[in-house]
């Protein structure tokens, strides 16, 4: 057998039912609780088709309540995933936020909207606000099960105050040498940015819209000639427009 048929082989057999769903949002360090404000399916599968009329915030959403988290801009925000609702799959799941396997990186969007807590999912145009790759060795990823399901990133100082849907999304890429294989995960937040930034975006895309399968972030192999999945030292390309500079 080829070695990137090995390869192929070990990553399908990995991801099998070894997923994630974010579940919580902390803001500078203080947990806003278990599904409070977050819209989350019952489901941890991805998605795998980026044109699916889902992809902005998820299907089958399940957990939605009228919660909407106060962010001032400039805070540390995190968002908690685990491997199904609650976190753990039983006792000592080896699965739990995720199988170490899913390599990737972690992005985080926002969406303008009128009143976060009722706001749709479908038409609005996203900017990004942060992301995380591959950097030194290591993906977002693995930051992630590190902290304990736990990721994070700052709110830019300029963002300009009202409501605003999150959406923070892992690209999963151990099988993603095959079109349509990447696996994405990702849910929304309801949140209210305070402070006196001025900033209302820029780069804007729309989910489904803003990639396709064949993007240079999206299809690729992520593993060097040893089956080590960080790239070779190739240079990751995170897909989706650059974060807001204030």
């Amino acid at each position: 057998m080829k070695f990137s048929s090995v390869l192929a082989t070990a990553a399908l057999a990995a991801g099998a039912s070894a997923h994630t769903i974010l579940q919580k949002i902390s803001v500078d360090g203080a947990d806003q609780g278990q599904l409070k404000g977050v819209r989350a399916p019952d489901s941890d599968y991805p998605i795998q088709n980026v044109n699916d009329g889902s992809f902005a915030c998820n299907k089958d959403l399940k957990h939605k309540d009228s919660t909407v988290i106060s962010i001032p801009a400039g805070a540390k925000v995190g968002g908690w995933w685990g491997h199904v609702i609650g976190g753990a799959q039983g006792a000592n799941d080896p699965d739990n936020p995720i199988a170490k396997s899913h390599k990737g990186p972690i992005n985080y969007y926002l969406a303008k909207v009128d009143n976060a807590a009722t706001a749709g999912t479908t038409g609005l145009q996203w900017f990004k606000v942060a992301h995380d790759g591959l950097a030194n060795g290591v993906w977002a990823v693995d930051t992630m099960i590190n902290n304990k399901g736990w990721h994070y990133f700052t709110m830019p100082t300029c963002v300009a105050p009202g409501d605003y849907l999150l959406r923070v999304e892992l690209i999963a890429l151990h099988s993603a040498s095959n079109q349509g294989q990447a696996q994405f995960y990702m849910e929304c937040a309801q949140i209210r940015v305070t402070g006196s930034g001025t900033n209302k975006g820029s780069s804007f895309v729309s989910f489904p819209g803003a990639y396709k399968a064949n993007d240079p972030g999206i299809q690729l192999s992520i593993y060097d000639t040893k089956g080590t999945p960080y790239m070779g030292g190739k240079t990751y390309t995170i897909p989706g427009p650059a974060p807001l500079q204030c």
